[in-house]
């Protein structure tokens, strides 16, 4: 079939039902819903078999769902309404939810159902979990529901008393700040830590911090630190340690209020954040990773066992700043004077990486002098694992990866993937040719001519695309919270294979010949050469691109490399007529999460 994705942003759950979509045949085109952009002449133009919104914030319009089968995918159980499902899900403590494909009708979610998948929810921010258990469930969802589509037989289920086994419909108001504002001197750390996982990464929790207004963006248990409820403990890593009635929580990241005509805010490190507003306080090494005395949080921790030794780094958004690369390289150092013969980089959930910190850059007094210093932190951490020689790395990439973050994954000697991550090889979108070796490595994988379709088609790929293309080694099947374990275990059989000893010299001897042919400073310096023009040039495009990014500003537009895909020839090969395909005449099997006497449970 050929399908047109609507949604209001190419977001992390449209690039995977993109990538999916495509991995199952179909051919798939993206249409954006921009307040300047008629949304019913666009869809005509695509002359779609089926629309289908993987994340929509406004509703569909009626001459649109009247001509064409839409399908809505929305983040909340069978009977769920209203747009802050997911919030309210985290913020009230389910153990258990789900994600439902319905068709666009006229009222907001209540159309009738065509597929459902539930999931667990674990205690991580509403984000991870968006991209982890809720984007897998919703992909079972999505392609069940394509699939029912397709067959022309299936009768989607109606919301409501007409149907035999009615499922009471719960609507749910917009979760607003009165709602999510924390009550320092009440709220336990539980529920300071659920409101805090429940706006993350948007909207964040509105606060008062030293005299001024902040969204509190992220939260992590610390079981050590006590203090005044509210008080600030301590620093570590950019974050702060804030006490509250009964423990204390790690915030990574602020975001100042937005004045009155004034520009739109972006979230920063939280030290950062509050410059010269923030006491004089502690800042805290992280605690050895074998530790059991008491939980707490750190971006970057390394654990051995055996011969295997895991250096895991989780940074929010996947971006990474000049400080957080050099410290990761610190630690990087530390890991190889170790006595394993394999080193997991990475390994644990949600993103692995997404290259330089675009907000950190923005904020800076000289964005062009931090990004040349990002950019060379960076590139530093990439040399060091390339020239790991005395050892097998591994780069174990849990979730999404993309730009100089997904270099750094291809500096390892091999790379295992999550099933449910998406990966963006490319750097054009943000106006910039790339370094982080991709010269060396992304050829050395894929061949020139793929690495220059790659990079001009700048589109996500799944990871099984990846590893038929020799991008990605190894592909893990699993959940989120299991992905850890599973490279563990594989990690485990790679340090125990009696061939191991010979790669680990090989390696070596191959990048001694690679040195006495074209260095790897030679990759370096090419790119850099390319980089610095743009950096310097305050008419480059990168940096127009950078503060859109930045300020979460629309795309006056579709980017139109995301219609690439919809020719004629693919939409004619995609299948039969769309009428055909839209009759259903039998009754619909049992969705993979619907249980009789209901399955979620909120405490």
């Amino acid at each position: 079939m050929h399908i047109l994705l609507v949604a209001s942003a190419f977001n992390s759950l449209t690039q995977r039902v993109h990538v999916e979509l495509r991995d199952h045949g179909h051919t798939v085109a993206v249409e954006l819903a921009l307040p300047e952009r008629p949304l019913a002449e666009a869809v005509r133009r695509h002359a779609p078999d089926l629309v289908l919104a993987p994340m929509l914030r406004t509703a569909i319009p009626r001459e649109v769902w009247a001509a064409y089968p839409c399908f809505i995918v929305h983040p909340g159980p069978f009977g769920d309404r209203g747009p802050s499902s997911l919030d309210w899900a985290i913020q009230r403590g389910a153990d258990r939810w789900g994600v439902t494909v319905l068709q666009a009708v006229e009222d907001m979610d209540a159309g009738d159902v065509w597929a459902s998948a539930d999931c667990v929810v674990p205690p991580v921010g509403k984000s991870d979990l968006y991209r982890g258990e809720i984007a897998d469930a919703a992909l079972t969802a999505v392609l069940l529901a394509v699939e029912r589509f397709a067959s022309g037989t299936h009768t989607p289920r109606p919301q409501g008393p007409a149907h035999a086994e009615y499922t009471p419909v719960r609507i749910r108001p917009y979760l607003d700040q009165s709602i999510r504002r924390i009550d320092w001197d009440a709220d336990s750390t539980e529920t300071v830590l659920r409101k805090l996982r429940a706006a993350d990464s948007q909207p964040g929790v509105l606060d008062v911090l030293c005299g001024a207004e902040w969204y509190l963006h992220g939260g992590h248990p610390e079981g050590g630190l006590r203090g005044a409820p509210g008080e600030l403990l301590a620093t570590r890593a950019g974050a702060i340690c804030r006490a509250t009635k009964d423990g204390a929580v790690w915030i990574p990241e602020l975001r100042r209020r937005r004045a009155s005509g004034r520009p739109p805010t972006y979230k920063l490190p939280a030290v950062q954040a509050l410059g010269d507003r923030l006491p004089s306080l502690p800042e805290l090494a992280a605690p050895d990773s074998a530790d059991p005395r008491r939980r707490t949080w750190t971006d970057i921790g390394y654990r051995e066992e055996g011969s295997v030794g895991v250096l895991s780094f989780s940074f929010p958004g996947g971006a990474m700043s000049t400080t957080q690369c050099r410290r990761l390289l610190d630690a990087y150092r530390q890991a190889c004077a170790r006595p394993t013969s394999v080193l997991v980089l990475g390994g644990q959930r949600d993103f692995f990486a997404n290259g330089i910190h675009l907000n950190v850059i923005e904020a800076a007094e000289d964005p062009a002098a931090e990004s040349w210093a990002n950019i060379n932190a960076l590139d530093d951490l990439v040399q060091a694992v390339l020239t790991t020689t005395d050892r097998l790395v591994v780069s174990a990439v849990a979730g999404n990866a993309a730009a100089g973050g997904m270099m750094l994954a291809l500096a390892a000697d091999e790379v295992w993937c999550r099933a449910g991550a998406v990966l963006n090889p490319h750097y054009r979108l943000m106006g910039l040719y790339g370094s982080e070796y991709w010269t060396y490595t992304l050829p050395r994988r894929v061949g020139a001519a793929t690495a220059d379709r790659l990079l001009g088609e700048a589109l996500p790929m799944s990871a099984a695309s990846a590893r038929d293309l020799g991008l990605v080694d190894r592909v893990v099947d699993c959940g989120p919270g299991d992905f850890a374990a599973e490279v563990g275990r594989f990690a485990a059989r790679l340090a125990a294979l009696p061939g191991s000893p010979s790669r680990i010299a090989a390696k070596k001897a191959e990048l001694e010949r690679q040195e006495c042919g074209e260095p790897l400073a030679a990759f370096r310096e090419r790119e850099l050469t390319r980089m610095r023009r743009t950096f310097d040039d305050p008419d480059a495009p990168y940096h127009a691109l950078r503060r859109a990014f930045v300020h979460k500003r629309r795309p006056q537009s579709t980017p139109p490399h995301l219609g690439l895909a919809a020719t004629t020839a693919a939409r004619t090969a995609a299948g039969a007529d769309r009428s055909t395909r839209a009759r259903v005449t039998g009754t619909a099997l049992e969705d993979l999460s619907r249980r009789p006497d209901g399955w979620y449970q909120e405490s």
